[in-house]
């Protein structure tokens, strides 16, 4: 598929970045932990639940099927995440793709821009990761997992950018 073909600077052949391969070792974190927390609830639900009611099979077969539903999910989610997450800066306009069942294409002008924040929680943090949340009049969205430097350095360009577009309407 030439939708996925990448070249050596990270880009596709429509002029979308990717993300680095670091970034899915960060989502693959963040699912373990979410993972461990559900099979944790799980565990103690059905333990509890034994102690206190009587337990259909029935009950018992639904509980699992929800809890492999959303492990399934939690393990290949990444993956599927990280292989279809794009993104490209114009001169005039920011494009954000990503999602895993649903596929959302996020256009923002960047004369629209009202604030630019880079962040990073401690899993991005380990692996020298940031977001950068962009807020304009309509909403707030956000580039994720990008290299801590790009991220700074997009925000500084962005910034400049529109600083300089207020500077031509004075």
């Amino acid at each position: 598929m030439s939708e996925f073909k990448v070249d050596e600077h990270g880009v596709t052949a429509d002029g979308y970045h990717v993300l680095p391969k670091r970034a899915m070792a960060s989502m693959y974190i963040g699912s373990i932990i979410a993972l461990s927390i559900m099979t944790f609830i799980v565990f103690m639900t059905y333990r509890y639940t034994l102690s206190y009611y009587e337990v259909t099979g029935t009950q018992v077969i639904l509980m699992v099927a929800v809890y492999v539903l959303i492990a399934t999910y939690l393990i290949f989610g990444p993956f599927v995440y990280y292989a279809r997450y794009r993104y490209r800066i114009n001169e005039d306009r920011i494009d954000i793709r990503r999602g895993i069942f649903i596929i959302s294409h996020t256009v923002i002008p960047v004369e629209r821009i009202h604030q630019l924040e880079v962040a990073r929680g401690p899993i991005n943090n380990l692996f020298k990761l940031a977001d950068v949340t962009i807020t304009t009049a309509g909403g707030i969205a956000k580039i994720q997992f990008l290299d801590l430097l790009v991220a700074e350095k997009t925000a500084d360009s962005l910034n400049e950018y529109i600083t300089e577009i207020l500077r031509k309407r004075e």
